[in-house]
């Protein structure tokens, strides 16, 4: 090899490995779910499996799902299987089949469907924010300045992190 490498590239092997495992011969749908099903139901499932019958057709595509949202997503079970037949480009999925769970999951507590929010940044001190003005006031391109001052910030605001827990810690 030479060079740099994407990280995709480097995973894509084990990735696929992984999904063929659990039937899902195109990780597209395992990744783009909320692309290929719309953000209104991808937020109430999670793909689970995709289990094969024994001549190889018709395939069964699994869907986890809370109790509440089961009955609504029962009624759009056909509109979710053209859906997924059309990523996979034929009719590969002849059933989908809803598993219900409780909204805290099976043992562990994890049936989130849709991710946290982030936490808001916090704002710098004005005095790290004074400090990296002057850090980057050197630069004549805005665009230059304004990631200098970012990085300034983000570095001072660590480093005065740091210095507070020291003080914590003894």
């Amino acid at each position: 090899m030479r060079g740099f490498e994407p990280a995709s590239g480097l995973l894509r092997e084990s990735v696929r490995a992984v999904g063929e495992a659990r039937g899902f011969a195109v990780s597209r749908l395992l990744t783009h779910w909320a692309e290929v099903v719309g953000a209104e139901i991808a937020a109430q499932t999670r793909p689970v499996k995709i289990g094969y019958a024994k001549g190889g057709f018709g395939a069964t595509l699994t869907l986890l799902t809370t109790g509440a949202s089961a009955p609504m997503l029962q009624m759009q079970l056909p509109k979710i299987r053209e859906k997924v037949n059309a990523c996979y480009g034929y009719n590969a999925i002849s059933r989908v089949v809803l598993t219900q769970t409780a909204p805290m999951g099976f043992a562990e507590g994890q049936a989130q469907f849709a991710p946290a929010p982030k936490p808001a940044p916090k704002e710098p001190a004005p005095e790290i924010r004074a400090a990296a003005h002057e850090t980057a006031k050197g630069a004549t391109d805005p665009g230059l300045r304004a990631a200098l001052e970012q990085l300034a910030e983000n570095v001072l605001s660590k480093q005065a992190g740091r210095a507070a827990n020291r003080k914590a810690d003894t």
